[in-house]
């Protein structure tokens, strides 16, 4: 399953890097309301959270839903400015319509489709389908919805003081503190991007973002299967240290594509793709599969020596060794006459490390 943006077509700013405070700041925010998804910021957010004014911590909770889960489209800029006030105040550009349906997605877990037309804020049948959908999801949700639909001009204040009153609280400090490793991460993708190409700056980005073979598509490792076009505006991309490990898409109908990626760490691994993942997880489901590895996990055996184990014809092992060596979860060696077939115990291993990265991813 991909996310696929055609930046085919005239503009010669296809792609872009660039910082955003905004968007870092969102991503600290995320790492508030979910530990459990950072754990190595783990010290950091439980101080940050001792720390906060209970109004502050208050009004991080009543608003939580433009971060946690996922990003309200207007919280991950496409055209990045060098401070957070400027990228507010382009904020304070969007029209009411667009910043109320990018709230409600947010707030209401629901699919953009559902608020594209016509606007709550017009509409009244809209206006209570989106509050139906908030109270499903709870009273917090609900009562955001009520306001923001109530007087859309003062909850979008009410949100710009609360992320002010964060810069304040903490983010100007950590900004400050990462502010060397993202100016590295930067002029290596741009380095890259201006001397050999598009290709090479987002297979430095990440193993899941790679260019298509004909050079005019993005293609991204995600859960869900979408397509979208940059032909106008090019995809802005985001480095974050904070952000880590996810992998942040916006491509929503009006939003120019932005993608958020977490700055590598250095040793750190290539991100299995979603793909294996399924196949490998595919490949274990089967239980005369797992009675097999039961057994290669002791050691190296032939076909015929697991044959003659589990009671079984030759040729039967044989299609589900297959499977399993397709899947990366076996090698196989020849000795002789025989063929021995050997677990891979690292890539059993760290199944449940690749499916929960492709998850958060």
């Amino acid at each position: 399953m991909t996310l696929r943006i055609d930046i085919g077509g005239p503009p010669s700013e296809r792609v872009r890097f660039a910082a955003s405070p905004l968007a870092e700041l969102t991503a600290m925010l995320h790492v508030l309301a979910e530990p459990g998804h950072h754990p190595r910021f783990a010290d950091w957010a439980a101080d940050i959270r001792a720390g906060l004014a209970p109004e502050l911590t208050e009004r991080l909770r009543e608003a939580e839903f433009l971060w946690r889960s996922s990003r309200a489209d207007f919280l991950v800029p496409s055209r990045p400015r060098p401070t957070l006030a400027e990228e507010l105040d382009d904020v304070d550009r969007i029209d009411d319509e667009s910043y109320v349906t990018a709230a409600l997605i947010t707030t209401c877990g629901s699919n953009r489709l559902h608020f594209a037309a016509p606007s709550p804020l017009a509409d009244a049948t809209a206006r209570e389908r989106a509050l139906d959908r908030a109270q499903a999801r709870g009273a917090l949700q609900e009562s955001f919805a009520q306001r923001l639909l109530a007087d859309p001009v003062a909850a979008r204040a009410r949100v710009r003081d609360t992320l002010e009153q964060c810069a304040e609280a903490f983010f100007d400090a950590a900004w400050a503190g990462i502010a060397v490793e993202l100016a590295t991460d930067l002029r290596l993708k741009n380095d890259l991007l201006r001397r050999q190409g598009i290709g090479a700056a987002l297979a430095s980005v990440s193993g899941a973002v790679t260019l298509a073979p004909d050079g005019d598509r993005i293609v991204v490792d995600k859960l869900q299967d979408s397509a979208t076009t940059a032909h106008d505006t090019g995809v802005t991309f985001l480095p974050s240290v904070y952000g880590r490990p996810h992998l942040v898409a916006v491509y929503a109908p009006g939003w120019p594509p932005v993608v958020q990626y977490p700055v590598a760490e250095p040793g750190q691994e290539e991100p299995v793709p979603l793909d294996t993942v399924t196949l490998r997880l595919e490949a274990l489901a089967h239980p005369v599969r797992l009675r097999l590895l039961r057994t290669l996990a002791r050691g190296p055996h032939t076909t015929g020596e697991l044959a003659h184990a589990w009671e079984l014809t030759l040729p039967e092992v044989s299609r589900h060794l297959a499977v399993l060596r397709r899947a990366g979860l076996l090698s196989a060696r020849r000795q002789g006459r025989y063929v021995r077939h050997t677990l891979k115990v690292p890539a059993v291993t760290a199944l449940g490390g690749d499916l929960l990265a492709a998850v958060l991813r």
